[in-house]
């Protein structure tokens, strides 16, 4: 038989080290020595009751189960405008200016499609989320990185930006909330961005899942004047609202923008189930106190106690840091991250994130996610805190 080799494409690209590291944690699991995940961000909390009562409701009507428009239901549409004009004061017109899409990753893929041609370069923060840098890859599209650090509290250096060769580039790519440094969102940082967007003629796109997220400051790049022409935002209901395995997401824009992606999007799928949509629609209508709830007050008891694991593990960090994680550099006398993170998984049975897979500028860097149960947490306190008065 003659072999059969695979797309060049996947030479570009390596397995998700999420799916390859879970693997061998499901094995440790079979072995039955219980390890702790603070590693993924997949919230383990609920969306709100009415969100799921609703789902129930819609799935139980015999017409409810064909197929879906690909632009959404008007009813998501129309209250992810609503969303956005209470809580950011954007005005979104939820007939052209907004697209539904199932979760951020989708429309990662579908607007590099619309924008970038093989060959074509992309801006990537480093570190970054790798979604990022793979897709992008896979897509034919050339990475160029540009640094973010901890002395610039993780927003972009635009004088390094401005003497960088960016004729190729057709987009680049932001993430306030930063993922995986909790840099904060600011709005000086969002004006120039879309300064940046309109002289160098390169779509911003930034992905703004955690402002809700031990954050009561909700910023959002459209409000800033002239974004819309320039830019896009993306938004998902899988951190705010507790729905990662719903996968709904959203991206807003200008007319133009949101029809060329939706022009990919209407080849790729066919639209998401009715009882989601419509169960999203009303969870965009939560009450204040459910996110506060939610939101606030149950990571900010998470948030404590990985603190106090940090500071167990000799990690330094910054407080003022938001979102669903913890990010926290490493003490001098270790290689890398990794040799700190093997050492607790194996050691103490806990498994945290190492911060080299989002980039170099990650490599003496942990992250430790808030995703999990408040006894969770505390035993995997317990068990970091006898690991090191072990050693």
């Amino acid at each position: 038989m003659k072999p059969i080799e695979p797309a060049r494409r996947l030479q570009t690209v390596t397995e998700y080290y999420f799916s390859r590291k879970l693997k061998e944690v499901a094995a440790l699991n079979a072995q039955g020595l219980d390890i702790v995940s603070l590693a993924i961000g997949s919230p383990d909390m609920p969306p709100s009751p009415q969100t799921i009562d609703k789902l129930c409701e819609v799935a139980r009507d015999p017409s409810a189960h064909g197929y879906q428009p690909t632009m959404g239901t008007p009813e998501l549409r129309e209250a992810m405008a609503f969303f956005y004009k209470r809580w950011y004061g954007v005005d979104l017109d939820p007939k052209t200016e907004i697209q539904p899409l199932i979760g951020s990753k989708e429309g990662i893929l579908h607007t590099t499609l619309a924008f970038v041609n093989p060959g074509d370069q992309v801006l990537v923060p480093n570190p970054g989320y790798p979604t990022y840098t793979s897709l992008s890859k896979i897509l034919g599209a050339e990475i160029v990185n540009y640094d973010l650090n901890e002395n610039d509290d993780w927003q972009p250096d635009f004088s390094a930006l401005d003497d960088m060769d960016l004729s190729r580039v057709r987009l680049m790519w932001t993430n306030y909330p930063n993922m995986p440094t909790g840099g904060d969102a600011r709005m000086a940082t969002y004006e120039r961005l879309v300064r940046f967007a309109r002289e160098k003629g390169i779509v911003v796109v930034n992905d703004n899942p955690y402002s809700f997220i031990l954050n009561r400051r909700h910023l959002s790049l459209l409000q800033v004047d002239g974004a819309k022409e320039c830019c896009i935002e993306f938004n998902s209901m899988s951190k705010s609202h507790n729905m990662p395995g719903w996968r709904v997401g959203m991206c807003a824009s200008n007319k133009q923008f949101i029809q060329w992606i939706l022009k990919i999007k209407s080849n790729i799928d066919s639209g998401t189930f009715r009882a989601i949509q419509l169960a999203a629609a009303e969870a965009y209508h939560n009450a204040g106190e459910w996110h506060e709830e939610a939101n606030i007050v149950t990571y900010g008891r998470r948030r404590k106690l990985a603190e106090e694991m940090m500071t167990a593990l000799g990690c330094t960090f910054d407080p003022n840091q938001v979102g669903m994680f913890l990010w926290g550099k490493i003490p001098q006398g270790l290689a890398n991250a990794e040799e700190l993170t093997e050492r607790v998984l194996h050691e103490a049975r806990v498994f945290i994130t190492p911060g080299f897979i989002f980039g170099s500028n990650g490599e003496r860097y942990i992250r430790i996610s808030l995703c999990a149960k408040d006894d969770k947490m505390e035993e995997a306190l317990r068990r970091i805190r006898n690991m090191q008065a072990s050693s």
